[in-house]
């Protein structure tokens, strides 16, 4: 009956079918669940609110040459192929077709600094569910979609393909992923996809940036890629809870450290710090024409994802 139900459902939401078990391929049971429950809650999202929004912000981004044919009166002069036009004695034009298909790539931080959340999910949940939601949009838009996991190195790659099965595959990834780096290099990635993708991509970058030395790796990529940062950060990462001696603890160094949160100056400028540093990120990206996403874990996670599609597609 659970097993019928869960069909039903399945099916009532377009979701894609789990691969035929296999010795490569089987999936243990919790995190079968983990995926299922994403998907129940994601695909609706990806079919009925958002799918408008990101075809209408991607599609036709750009033209694709396909051939050449003899200039008639009327045609547009600049789209003359010389070159034919030389050989043959006779003008000839170039003609585009308005290129649909996307290739989406998702650069996902799993870094230790996601271990935190001061509600009910950490960062890195968080991060996983947006990059899902990404992945099942891709997937129902017949896109391609490619996955990037890094920390302080390369954690994993999967090459950008179509199909309800690879999205499995992708998601499988984001969930179930122990990373061995604890640390972070933001423009890792970034060096990675410009080595492994010529041809421009529309890619995710999702983390909490909490890593330095990122500027260069960003003024790189958004030359050749369309770069998308979606900041994930906790609202407690700006403010210190007023509790008296609090012992704070990086996650990525380990380093330990006691304040005392009832010295009102040493919160204050704990606050104006992160603050400023926040503001600092967002400034570099607008220097790169590159609006940001900022996800706060405690609010509507698709919220901030709808309002930069429709900004997007005003700027087309």
């Amino acid at each position: 009956m659970i097993r019928n139900l869960a069909r039903k459902i399945m099916d009532r939401f377009q979701i894609p079918s789990p691969p035929p078990a296999g010795r490569d391929n089987r999936i243990p049971p919790e995190l079968m669940e983990k995926i299922r429950l994403i998907q129940i809650k994601t695909n609706y999202l990806a079919n009925d609110i958002m799918a408008g929004e990101y075809v209408s912000a991607f599609k036709g981004r750009g033209m694709e040459f396909t051939e050449v044919r003899e200039y008639q009166p009327g045609d547009d002069a600049r789209l003359i192929d010389w070159n034919v036009t030389a050989r043959m004695d006779h003008p000839y034009i170039k003609e585009f077709r308005e290129e649909r298909e996307l290739t989406m790539m998702l650069i996902v931080d799993v870094s230790s600094s996601g271990e935190f959340g001061s509600g009910g999910k950490l960062k890195s949940e968080v991060s996983a569910e947006i990059a899902s939601i990404l992945a099942f949009l891709a997937i129902k838009n017949n896109d391609k979609i490619g996955l990037i996991v890094f920390s302080d190195k390369i954690e994993h790659y999967i090459p950008p393909q179509k199909g309800k099965a690879h999205v499995w595959n992708v998601v499988r990834a984001i969930l179930n992923l122990a990373p061995e780096g604890r640390g972070t290099d933001l423009g890792l990635p970034l060096e990675y996809l410009l080595k492994v993708h010529k041809r421009k991509t529309a890619a995710f970058f999702i983390s909490d940036f909490q890593g330095k030395n990122y500027e260069t790796g960003f003024k790189l990529a958004v030359r050749r890629h369309e770069i998308v940062p979606i900041v994930v950060s906790d609202s407690r990462e700006f403010s210190l809870p007023d509790i008296g001696l609090l012992r704070l603890k990086d996650t990525e160094s380990g380093e330990t450290v006691l304040v005392d949160t009832w010295d009102e100056n040493l919160t204050r400028r704990f606050s104006e710090l992160a603050r400023a540093e926040r503001d600092g990120l967002k400034r570099f990206f607008s220097s790169l024409g590159v609006d940001t996403i900022e996800i706060d874990p405690g609010r509507s996670l698709v919220a901030p994802i709808l309002q930069y599609f429709k900004k997007k597609e005003r700027k087309r």
